[in-house]
């Protein structure tokens, strides 16, 4: 009576190995899905600069604001005649 047992016993093992440890098993699905996970979250973060940066764009083929803002603050660019005062930010 004993040996049946144990075979019954070893058998379920062996079919539970697959599931559990194998190529598709559970273990491989949940480190799937936190691969999967972070791989979104990096793309939620890569899609927010690339609204901003295509904003940045539009807002510099349209208008001459955002150059002239850029061309004064990057360049330290002037109009003729005006005279550029800095003044240092506080912390």
């Amino acid at each position: 009576m004993r040996w049946p047992t144990l075979i019954l016993a070893l058998l379920v093992l062996a079919l539970q190995y697959p599931l559990w440890i194998g190529k598709g098993g559970w273990l491989r699905v949940w480190d799937v899905e936190k691969q999967l996970a972070a791989q979104k979250e990096g793309n939620r973060k890569l899609e927010q600069r690339n609204t901003g940066l295509d904003a940045e764009v539009r807002d510099l083929k349209t208008g001459y604001e955002a150059v002239e803002e850029r061309a004064r603050f990057e360049l330290g660019l002037t109009k003729p005649d005006e005279v550029f005062v800095q003044t240092p930010q506080q912390k």
